[in-house]
């Protein structure tokens, strides 16, 4: 697990060095998320630092409610973590891993409000574990995720040159297309995680979709694969693509040296979608993930997107 207690002022002066604390965040960026380190280490150096301080903040707010002692979580727990992370953004680190992150807000002007959403979407796990309509869920994954596309576009940067352009008010909003990442992200997520999520007892697939399906709760539960499944699950892969097109719209926009790795990101989460179709649907038995050599052949396209798109 990766929160740990957090550390008093008088041992303050006992907290890991900057270096000592990205490289922390490195290391579990790699472990733990292997197709997003992969598209960090295209980044500039100071980018994918920012970048793994951020990653690792949103992972240790997840494990509040996901990590192995969530039975523990409560409704303080997290007022806690919001306070810590107030303290963060006024510069005082209170654990190892805050060291990166203030020092990541030293660099750019990141905004607490998404940090405080990711809380707010950790705080609805806790109060419900079924949503009854996409827009519930749609709110679910901006908060858990669309947020992380609000920190990370800070972190990457706009085009200069867009901002003088005379027909830059037409161009689209990249803010509005990192959200669209984040909530395509996180329905892939759901999507690949079906099953472990209904063994913990929590269904993310809005419930007017299981219906319109004619597939129950007991079905889903249970792992039953039919028709009806696989209709439903090619119906949720085409709103997660739909969130993914959406987002494509403003790659242009960033800085140039983050639009390999954006689209790298991209390509290689949406793989996973194909993999899960590749799989017949069985996101009940069979863990959906792209091989690494898959991964690679990614790479030359994405930067070929980069360069002309």
């Amino acid at each position: 697990m990766l929160l740990q207690p957090t550390t008093t002022a008088s041992s303050a002066s006992m907290l890991a060095s900057i270096d000592e604390s990205y490289e922390r965040c490195r290391q579990i960026t790699a472990k733990y998320s292997k197709t997003f380190y992969m598209g960090t280490m295209l980044m500039s150096e100071a980018k994918r630092r920012a970048i793994w301080a951020i990653y690792v903040w949103c992972r240790r707010t997840d494990e509040l409610v996901d990590g192995p002692s969530a039975q523990f979580t409560t409704e303080s727990t997290l007022d806690d973590w919001e306070d810590q992370l107030e303290s963060v953004f006024l510069g005082k680190p209170q654990d190892d891993y805050d060291v990166a992150m203030v020092d990541a807000l030293e660099h750019f002007a990141l905004d607490i409000q998404p940090f405080r959403d990711m809380i707010s979407g950790q705080r609805m796990d806790l109060q419900c574990s079924r949503y009854e309509t996409f827009e519930d869920l749609k709110l679910y994954c901006y908060r858990v995720a669309g947020t992380v596309g609000l920190m990370s576009t800070v972190v990457m940067g706009v085009d200069p040159e867009y901002n003088t352009a005379p027909w830059a008010q037409s161009l689209p909003c990249p803010i509005e297309e990192a959200i669209a990442l984040g909530i395509a992200n996180q329905l892939t997520n759901i999507l690949r995680d079906v099953g472990e999520d209904a063994r913990r007892g929590r269904i993310y697939l809005p419930l007017e979709d299981l219906e319109l399906f004619k597939y129950s709760e007991a079905d889903l539960i249970n792992g039953v694969i039919d028709d009806r499944w696989r209709a439903l699950m090619r119906f949720q892969i085409q709103r997660a693509l739909k969130f993914y097109r959406q987002a494509e719209g403003g790659i242009s926009v960033l800085s140039p040296d983050a639009r390999w790795p954006v689209w790298s990101a991209l390509m290689l989460y949406r793989k996973i979608l194909d993999v899960i179709a590749e799989n017949q649907y069985d996101v009940f038995n069979r863990r959906a993930f792209v091989p690494t050599v898959r991964k690679l052949l990614c790479l030359p396209p994405a930067l070929l997107r980069a360069r002309v798109l």
